[in-house]
């Protein structure tokens, strides 16, 4: 076992919605205890301006290159974070000589695992300074150094949380996170681990609603309840190379596209995307070592009931159940956050944060950046 430390994780996912902190104290192995999180949200102008950072990426082809007004916006990102963690300090009434580390993700602005090309912005140095706790960042870039995706990274975490797993919750389980994109973590029996992304998660159906409403996503699925799957819609998306052939890759926000405006309505168009977003999760398990017996979700996802329905009634069809990580004692809305905070400590201690049967790098890897607090 190694030293046990106390960890902040941050997280701001493809949906860019706001930022999840989590606190965690763990050995980056076995031990985890899982402590308070915080929920802070962008609001619109900040939003806007990330999507515009988005766009202003789609140049870059060095990963340290920083076009345009990108360098303002990675300022402007990791202020709002050191924000966040400096408020979360102040609700939980600790102070920063009580974390050892935070876990910072930054924001994705460009994903091209085929180019060996990731780029998230945030400034670990800055957020060192601002917040006078040491921080481990840019975490995905050593797994694409040694032929890995990028992403996900997460899977490691849902191994640690599966041993804590009630017993009704029986292996084979998958650990399902449906945030803007999903991903998928399955753990055997054997403690097997095999991930990989699903397919668009929230993404599109947030797109498609703000395109048509303004709203940044279908609250409560209400959109979504009111229609109907489209059959050729849904075709055309699942139809998608992504989903074929055996070797599986990561993501980026532009691979898939929402509809375009007018082809259905709306009601139809978020029904038919929610569809996707279950019906792509199952179609991708036939590429898991074993049939899952448990689905436990994650993420926004999980509070989209028209989401739910549908993956859980896809799931029973192969014998499996769909609960929310909720139900098995998680949270959630913070377990990505969580797993930044296990990252750091793991990548402080060296030990791995990316296998083959993960991310499909070469072999096991560590990786991050460390920066020293103020």
């Amino acid at each position: 076992m190694g030293r046990v430390r106390t960890a902040i994780g941050l997280m701001s996912g493809t949906s860019m919605d706001g930022i999840d902190v989590a606190l965690l104290r763990t050995d980056g192995a076995d031990l985890v205890e899982r402590g308070p999180s915080l929920y802070v949200p962008y609001d619109n102008a900040l939003r806007g301006r990330w999507k515009r950072a988005l766009e202003t990426a789609k140049t870059i082809r060095e990963r340290r290159e920083r076009p345009g007004d990108l360098a303002d916006a990675e300022q402007a990102l990791t202020l709002c974070h050191a924000a966040a963690v400096k408020s979360f300090l102040l609700r939980n009434r600790l102070s920063p000589e009580d974390v050892d580390v935070i876990g910072f993700h930054g924001q994705t602005v460009l994903h091209r695992p085929d180019e060996g090309l990731t780029v998230q912005i945030g400034d670990g140095p800055l957020l060192a300074e601002e917040t006078g706790i040491d921080v481990v960042y840019d975490m995905r870039a050593n797994d694409m150094v040694h032929g890995g995706q990028g992403a996900p990274l997460i899977p490691i975490y849902h191994a640690a949380l599966s041993a804590n797993l009630p017993e009704e919750f029986a292996a084979p389980v998958v650990f399902v996170n449906i945030g803007g994109i999903s991903n998928l973590t399955y753990v055997g029996e054997d403690g097997v681990l095999s991930a990989f992304d699903s397919g668009p998660g929230n993404m599109l159906i947030d797109q498609w609603i703000e395109a048509h409403t303004g709203h940044a996503y279908d609250r409560n699925g209400e959109t979504a309840a009111r229609g109907s799957v489209v059959p050729a819609l849904s075709h055309r998306y699942l139809g998608s190379p992504f989903f074929s052939g055996n070797l599986r890759r990561s993501l980026d926000r532009s691979d898939f596209r929402p509809p375009v405006k007018g082809e259905v309505s709306i009601e139809d168009g978020a029904r038919t995307l929610a569809h996707v977003t279950a019906a792509s999760i199952v179609k991708l398990s036939d590429y898991l070592p074993q049939a899952p017996r448990t689905y436990v979700v994650c993420g926004g996802g999980r509070l989209n009931p028209v989401i739910m329905a549908e993956f859980a009634e896809l799931a029973a069809r192969d014998g499996a159940r769909v609960i929310a990580a909720e139900s098995a004692g998680f949270d959630g809305g913070s377990m990505e956050a969580e797993a930044w905070a296990y990252l750091a400590v793991r990548s402080l201690d060296g030990l791995p944060l990316t296998f083959p049967g993960t991310t499909g790098v070469r072999e096991a890897v560590s990786g991050g950046a460390l920066a020293r607090r103020g």
